[in-house]
This record gives C-alpha cells, sequence and structure tokens, in this order.
C-alpha cells in the first residue's frame, strides 16, 4: 500500500485528491496539511512514501517544508512532489534543489496524478513527459550549475541512450521495453549514469538531458 499524505492551504484541493487517489486499491491517504508547519508534523508523524505539497501555503510554505523534511535523516523514505503552476517557476527550481522527486501541476489529468505517485513511490521520480518539456524548457538552467556537453564523453553509447530516454520522462520498465532490456538492467544504466555524471537523483539527469541537448525542449 503506497502511503500518501497532501498538502494544501486550499480544502477542495485536497478533498478532490483524496477522493481520487483513496479510490486506488494500492493507494491510502494518511494525513491532510494546510500549512507548511502543518506538513512537516504530519508527515513526521505519518511516515508516508509520497507527499504531494503545495507551495503557496501560510505558516512555512511547501519550499519551506520540501527542504525541512529531506534534511531530515528519519524521513529519508519520503518523496516529496511539488504541486505547482508554470507561473510559480522559480519556486520549481528551488524545490528540486531541495530534494523534490518531481512536480505536478494543480490541473494535470488524474490519471497523470495516480501515476506519478505509484512511479514516485517505486522510487523512479517519474517527471510527466509533458510536463517536463514545457516546465524544464523555461527552468533547467537554474536547477544545477551548467553542464558541459563534454561531460557526456564518459558515457557509453548505450548509456546516453538511456539518459536521453530518462530525459523524455519514461520509467525503468519503460526504457527497458524501448530498449529491449530487463528493468533491472535499465536501472543499472542509470545508476552508473548518476554515478558518472555526480547526479544527485533522476530529476538532475532529466535537467543534465535537456542541458546537453540529448533531449530538445517540445521535442520528444
Amino acid at each position: 500500500m503506497i502511503r500518501v499524505v497532501l498538502a494544501d492551504d486550499q480544502g477542495l484541493i485536497r478533498g478532490g485528491f483524496r477522493a481520487l487517489l483513496g479510490s486506488e486499491p494500492d493507494i491510502e491517504v494518511v494525513g491532510e496539511a494546510a500549512t507548511g508547519t502543518e506538513a512537516v508534523e504530519v508527515i513526521r508523524r505519518e511516515r508516508p512514501d509520497v507527499a504531494l505539497m503545495d507551495i503557496r501555503m501560510p505558516d512555512g510554505d511547501g519550499l519551506w517544508a520540501t527542504e525541512t523534511i529531506v534534511a531530515d535523516p528519519a524521513l529519508a523514505g519520503t518523496r516529496i512532489v511539488v504541486v505547482t503552476t508554470f507561473e510559480l517557476d522559480e519556486y520549481v527550481a528551488q524545490a528540486i534543489r531541495a530534494g523534490a522527486s518531481g512536480f505536478l501541476v494543480k490541473d494535470t489529468e488524474p490519471a497523470e496524478l495516480i501515476r506519478a505517485v505509484r512511479v514516485v513511490a517505486a522510487g523512479d521520480a517519474l517527471l510527466s513527459p509533458g510536463v517536463t518539456k514545457r516546465l524544464l524548457a523555461r527552468v533547467s538552467g537554474s536547477l544545477r550549475d551548467p553542464v558541459d556537453a563534454a561531460a557526456l564523453a564518459a558515457l557509453t553509447d548505450r548509456e546516453r541512450e538511456v539518459l536521453a530516454l530518462v530525459g523524455r520522462g519514461l520509467t525503468n520498465d519503460e526504457i527497458g521495453s524501448e530498449l529491449y532490456v530487463s528493468p533491472l538492467t535499465a536501472k543499472t544504466h542509470v545508476s552508473r549514469i548518476m554515478s558518472k555524471l555526480a547526479a544527485r537523483d533522476r530529476v538532475q539527469l532529466v535537467v543534465i538531458a535537456y542541458e546537453t541537448g540529448l533531449v530538445a525542449p517540445g521535442g520528444s
């Protein structure tokens, strides 16, 4: 069972997310919060697998809450997905820097929200391809230090291929299907790429794929 906490100062948003996610047999909403401080308290108490975190909240916003949660070793098992709008790009960049596993827009399709929760809980840190292309095209330069395309020279041809697929938002299962290898083999490739490029997580690999031109904004 995937345990989820919802943090948003709008009760209507939380109610909609709860109804949607609660209807799935493998997802359970175990807590809600309307402020950043409440979000940290609830997450510390419930230790969820995934927290959907709004940014604009009173009493400690979602960015502060994300930084606080990611910095707590006891909460290493909780993955943060920032829920935002395109008007808050600069905050998304800061949230990713703080260690968020990905982000969604509030008007995302229900199926995408459910899929994102499952994939993030599995450790893939999937960013919805459509959202990734539009949003990272605008904010990737502020997510980390610029990456020289020459850094890719350390990668094998297959690793470059895998990195491009990560940049398109594919999970390990999807990469395996695309390349006709097992998900475990895909995961091994991703781990090696992260090590070679000194990337903290898959989110940074997505950014690197954009910055080095392996994936073009708006492309496939």
